[in-house]
C-alpha cells in the first residue's frame, strides 16, 4: 500500500473551516475504488495545522488519484486557504490495513 502523511498549515482565518473547505475533496477521494483511508485530524498544540493521513491500494491507485478531477480542481481551490506547502511523507508499506499496537495491547473482552 501507499502510506501518505501530510501536514497542512492553514490560514488563522480559514483553520476552523477547514474540515468544510476541504470536504468536497476528501470525499471525492474516500469514494476513490483504490482508497484505503482518508482521515484529516487537527493538532492539539497548533489550530492551524492539519494532519491528513491516507492509504492507496498500489502505485495504480495512487496515480489515479493525483490524475484525477477532484486532484486537479483541489490544487486550484486549496492552496488559497493555505499559510505554506504542505509538507509530506509518502511510503509504500508491504500490508493493506493497520497493525495493532502491541505495546499498548488491550486484554480481550474488556
Amino acid at each position: 500500500m501507499i502510506f501518505i502523511t501530510a501536514k497542512f498549515r492553514i490560514l488563522a482565518e480559514h483553520a476552523d473551516q477547514w474540515p468544510q473547505i476541504a470536504a468536497e475533496f476528501t470525499e471525492a477521494t474516500r469514494a476513490e475504488p483504490g482508497c484505503l483511508w482518508f482521515e484529516w485530524s487537527r493538532s492539539v498544540t497548533d489550530p492551524t495545522e492539519y494532519v491528513l493521513v491516507e492509504a492507496f491500494r498500489d502505485d495504480q491507485a495512487g496515480a489515479a488519484h493525483v490524475q484525477s478531477a477532484h486532484f486537479r480542481a483541489a490544487q486550484e481551490t486549496l492552496p488559497p486557504h493555505l499559510a505554506e506547502t504542505p509538507r509530506i511523507v509518502n511510503v509504500t508499506v508491504p500490508q493493506d490495513d493497520w497493525s495493532l499496537l502491541g505495546e499498548m495491547a488491550v486484554p480481550e473482552g474488556r
